[in-house]
Parts: C-alpha cells; sequence; structure tokens
C-alpha cells in the first residue's frame, strides 16, 4: 500500500460548482478517543461512498493531496469497502464549498472529508452532516464545530512557534524580518502566525517589518516579496510559514541580487533545492499530503465500527541541514513544484489512530 502521489488509479466522479515519521508516533492526542466514533449511526453498510470537499484543488499542494485520496480510495475498493468518490471543487468560495457539502448530503454519502474554507462558515452544514450519521472527516483546516467524526491535522500553533524560535537562534534576537503567511482566514494559516506571536513578543529585538498573505504558491509570494524588498533596504531573516512561500522569497531575493537571509519554510521540493543551491540558511517543517488518505481511512474505520479519537495529531517533522539531503534524494519521486513527503502505509495509519 505504500505509494507516491504519481499512483493515483481511482476515477472519481467530478463535480465542479462554480525518511518516515513511525519514530515520533509516540505523541498523544488533544482528546481521547469516545465509546464509539462521533456522528456514526444508522445501517450504513459497506461499501460506502465517500465525499471529498475540496475548498480548492489548483496549488499543487492540493492536487497531490487528492492524489492520496483518490489512491487511498482506490485501495479501499480493492477490499470492498468503497464504492465511489465524489470530488468537488469550492474554487476558493466558503459559500460554494457549503452548497457543494450539502450536495454531498443530499445524495446521502456515507462519508464526507472536507478541508475547511473558512472555520466557522461551515460549521451548519457540518453539523447536518453529522446529524444525519454522515461520518464527516476534517483536516489540514480545521472548522470550529466538534459535530465531527475526527479532526486530523499536525499542530500548526506548534509549527508556528518552532519556526520563529529558529529564527530568533538564528539572528540571536535582534535584526528586522518578513512574515509571509498563506490567506488571512484559513485555520491552518491563521494558527500558524498565532503560534509565532509569543516567541515574538518574547524577543522585542525582534522586528517585524511588514507581513504578507497570500496564496500557497510561488507566483503570488514571489511578487509580494518583490515589492517588499524594493521597500525595505534592510531585511535579516523571512519567517515565512510555507514553504511554497518560501520558494517565492528565495527567488525574489535572487532576482533582485539581494543576499539571501534565513528563510523558515515547508517541504516544497523547489524551496529544498533552493536551499541546498543557494547555501541557505534554513529550517522547514511537513504538512503531510497524506492526512487527505488518512481522512478517508479515518471515516471508513469509523463507518466499520471502530473507536476513533475526536482528535488525531500527526506529529511534525524537522527538515534542517542534518536531513535535508534524505528528502532531496526523493524529489525526482515528486512534481517540479511539489511538495517531498513521506511515506505512508495502514501501519502508519494504525498507529496514529492508536494513539
Amino acid at each position: 500500500m505504500k505509494r507516491d502521489f504519481f499512483d493515483r488509479t481511482a476515477r472519481p466522479v467530478r463535480l465542479v460548482a462554480g525518511i518516515g515519521l513511525s519514530a515520533l508516533l509516540l505523541a498523544g492526542t488533544a482528546e481521547t478517543a469516545a465509546a464509539a466514533a462521533n456522528c456514526i449511526k444508522g445501517d450504513r453498510k459497506a461499501p460506502y461512498t465517500v465525499g471529498w470537499a475540496n475548498i480548492y484543488s489548483v496549488p499543487t499542494w492540493m492536487k497531490q493531496t487528492e492524489g492520496t485520496i483518490a489512491a487511498e480510495v482506490e485501495e479501499l475498493k480493492k477490499q470492498g469497502l468503497v464504492d465511489s468518490l465524489m470530488i468537488t471543487d469550492a474554487q476558493g468560495n466558503a459559500q460554494t464549498q457549503i452548497q457543494q457539502i450539502q450536495s454531498m448530503i443530499d445524495a446521502d454519502v456515507d462519508a464526507i472529508v472536507v478541508i475547511a474554507g473558512s472555520s466557522t462558515a461551515l460549521d451548519r452544514v457540518i453539523s447536518d452532516a453529522c446529524d444525519k450519521g454522515i461520518a464527516v472527516v476534517n483536516f489540514d483546516s480545521l472548522v470550529e464545530t466538534d459535530k465531527v467524526t475526527a479532526k486530523i491535522n499536525t499542530d500548526s500553533n506548534e509549527w508556528g512557534k518552532t519556526a520563529a524560535q529558529w529564527m530568533v537562534d538564528q539572528l540571536g534576537g535582534k535584526g528586522k524580518i518578513i512574515i509571509m503567511n498563506g490567506p488571512a482566514g484559513i485555520s491552518v494559516s491563521d494558527d500558524r502566525r498565532k503560534g509565532a506571536q509569543p516567541v515574538l513578543d518574547a524577543n522585542p529585538g525582534l522586528e517585524v517589518i511588514t507581513e504578507t498573505n497570500t496564496e500557497y504558491n510561488v507566483a503570488p509570494a514571489q511578487e509580494a516579496m518583490t515589492s517588499l524588498l524594493f521597500a525595505n533596504p534592510e531585511i535579516d531573516g523571512v519567517l515565512s510559514l510555507g514553504g511554497a512561500l518560501s520558494a517565492g522569497s528565495v527567488m525574489a531575493f535572487d532576482r533582485q541580487g539581494r543576499e539571501q537571509v534565513p528563510t523558515s519554510g515547508e517541504n516544497a521540493r523547489q524551496f529544498l533545492e533552493l536551499w541546498k543551491e543557494k547555501g541557505l540558511k534554513g529550517w522547514a517543517t511537513m504538512q503531510p499530503n497524506w492526512l487527505g488518505a488518512l481522512s478517508v481511512y479515518t471515516a471508513v474505520q469509523a463507518l466499520e465500527g471502530k473507536d476513533i479519537a475526536a482528535f488525531v495529531t500527526v506529529p511534525l517533522p524537522i527538515i534542517d541541514d542534518a536531513s535535508i539531503d534524505s528528502y532531496l534524494a526523493r524529489a525526482d519521486q515528486f512534481p517540479a513544484d511539489g511538495y517531498i513527503y513521506s511515506d505512508y502505509d495502514k501501519a502508519l495509519f494504525d498507529k496514529l489512530l492508536a494513539q
């Protein structure tokens, strides 16, 4: 079952409206498992229909994540546990996503996996799905409501905190930095930024010149950083809270002939390659694309009567000078603008769900 982005063999119905972590998996979860999985009721039987409510499909991270979802569905089809996969693309619009989730409820799918376009706007429709006995697994960008079967994520707050502390250490607690964020209002972006703030407050010698909010894509990040380079002749570090953002930053510095500065980031292939090529002082972590596959697996396990924790925490690995080569050694297995994520299999998923 171990596989990567290129193994995407499912043939989903598409509705458009509008290496390894095993050593780290002893970390606890935020909540303990209930007696039975939340939302599950009625006489739903395998094979199940799964809905994938995507907020947008353009970023490569999303495409890779959808690849792991489709591959997992194909694997579960072989086991007779899943019948079909329904995919929607809200094209970045939370209201559209609400309508698409409602269409899944109306179609009486057995499970919905979702990355939320808004931490609050989806609460009502998600709760409605739960009330109707549909397994709802929310990952990456989370909703506020707890009326879901499970939430699955890394610790975004810890993500921001650790990146900020690395920057403090690099600059000795003094210097001018720019913070690069993902889209405002997306929980994973907002939570990373919130996690960084206590570290910044404790180190007032680190001056935040300005901040950006862009899509998790290289082009808008590069454009934003290019403008900031013209306006700020002195920049000592870039606290980037996303991998494509980091790649855009490095490219902007390079194009303007500016000396590279310590830059945090994520496991985006382009950023890791630029880090090595430019001899960058870098740090990164990973939001595994296989969170999508894990979410499908979790939903099916819940439907099969397994106990599922309300929150499943996936540990954050650290990518630094000591480990970057192990990631780059696998780079040719991933798209040039993609993310080099760790291997995954059923044993890993079972270990995570057993926390």
